[in-house]
């Protein structure tokens, strides 16, 4: 099952992302198995101001874990998240549906 998760930056959280942006992305590393894909939300300047995820996981439980042991969550990064569940018909290109 996959889910889209649109997370906010919390106001003046630009230096704190890149800070812990590194980690950020090792923790991606480590979960690619459940990525469809990632990014960054812009702002009008091109400024990160937070992120949307597709990921495949079993149930919103397992969504819930991930979040929990997500270092923008940890570190207060994110202010506001949403998930949701999608179902991906194409993704890069390919009907996977």
């Amino acid at each position: 099952m996959q889910f889209v998760i649109t997370a906010y930056d919390g106001e003046g959280m630009l230096d704190k992302r890149m800070e812990v942006r590194p980690r950020h992305l090792e923790g991606m590393e480590r979960l690619k198995k459940h990525l469809v894909c990632a990014g960054g939300l812009l702002d009008e300047a091109g400024n990160l101001k937070g992120s949307v995820l597709v990921m495949e996981f079993q149930n919103r439980e397992e969504v819930d874990k991930y979040l929990a042991n997500e270092i923008y969550v940890r570190e207060h990064v994110w202010e506001k998240i949403t998930v949701e569940r999608m179902n991906v018909v194409y993704a890069q290109g390919e009907r996977i549906q």
